[in-house]
């Protein structure tokens, strides 16, 4: 059970393959799994040696601060044998360790100039359509991978892989939200290029991805202009974690009463510092903007990288195979 918010990702798995998922879950044995992409994880190693008696009495305190409310409540909600305070402890020693794995996450992707994005929206707002369509524009130079995140189905990364990308796909059963665990989990799968692009689609929540680093480089947080002016005042944590805010379905303006001046101020009450950009991923517009940023973005994260694609690397295997 996830105390931050609820939710519990027991049935974790990646492209179908069952995983264990430690960051939330009541356990009692080491974790010691590797990654090919030697994506070091040895903050995994949890020693539990804590045992716990057949009637569950939990007033005694647990060193790996791991509740077990198993669904009692939402977060912040009064569980059986835990008082408040304990709860946002636990809450806190969550997030910490979830903290660890996100900061091993993000040396992984600067060590290799990769620049990871979490894109978060709401349910139907155009993620999965933005992302295949972004994909499509930026192919013909640059390497995209993605980590598909739904509680359920293939079908998103099914998708994605549509375009030719590659895509590994994280369902997180009754999880609401990825969480830096999983994501080092799908990187092992992954093995992402140097100086590519790795795009996260976050469970479709505007709520819990906000509270969980991912290692990525910035959140993209997408809004249709189907969901109303408000969502950003609704949801405020989710807009001041973001860097960037795509207004999606922009095509449908002049069929919707929608304030896009009123909706841009009510993001930047919440974030004065957060980007906007207006986009159709139907008709492309808007599209060589978010391109401009994506690319220039990516060359921040590549600077003072000396490495090449994996497409001159094999044209210079050949080259010197052919000179000796």
């Amino acid at each position: 059970m996830c105390t931050v918010c609820g939710c519990s990702s027991g049935n974790l798995k990646i492209d179908g393959q069952a995983k264990d998922h430690m960051l939330d879950q009541p356990h009692d044995h080491s974790h010691d799994h590797s990654h090919s992409h030697e994506h070091g994880h040895d903050h995994h190693d949890h020693e539990h040696s804590h045992g716990h008696s057949d009637d569950h009495d939990h007033d005694h305190d647990h060193s790996d601060e791991h509740t077990h409310d198993y669904g009692q409540g939402p977060a912040h909600a009064h569980a059986p044998g835990l008082s408040q305070a304990r709860m946002v402890q636990i809450e806190k020693n969550i997030l910490s360790k979830n903290d660890e794995y996100a900061s091993t996450n993000r040396a992984f992707f600067n060590e290799r100039g990769i620049l990871a994005l979490n894109l978060v929206s709401s349910p139907g707002s155009g993620k999965t359509t933005t992302l295949c369509r972004t994909i499509t524009e930026l192919q013909d130079k640059h390497v995209c991978s993605v980590i598909e995140g739904d509680q359920q189905t293939a079908n998103d990364a099914d998708r994605i892989r549509e375009t030719g990308a590659k895509a590994i796909q994280v369902n997180t059963g009754k999880g609401c939200h990825l969480d830096g665990h999983m994501v080092g989990h799908a990187l092992g799968s992954l093995n992402p290029t140097e100086g590519s692009f790795v795009f996260i689609e976050n469970v479709g929540n505007l709520v819990c991805p906000a509270s969980f680093d991912l290692g990525e480089a910035h959140k993209v947080v997408i809004l249709s202009v189907t969901e109303g002016e408000d969502k950003p005042l609704k949801y405020p944590d989710m807009f001041h974690a973001a860097d960037l805010m795509l207004l999606n379905k922009v095509d449908l303006l002049p069929h919707l009463e929608f304030d896009v001046e009123k909706t841009i101020e009510n993001a930047r009450r919440v974030n004065p510092g957060i980007k906007v950009l207006q986009i159709s991923s139907t008709t492309g517009e808007g599209y060589g903007d978010w391109i401009n940023w994506l690319e220039a973005t990516l060359a921040l994260a590549t600077t003072g990288h000396n490495f090449k694609n994996t497409a001159e690397k094999q044209t210079d295997v050949e080259m010197t195979a052919v000179a000796e």
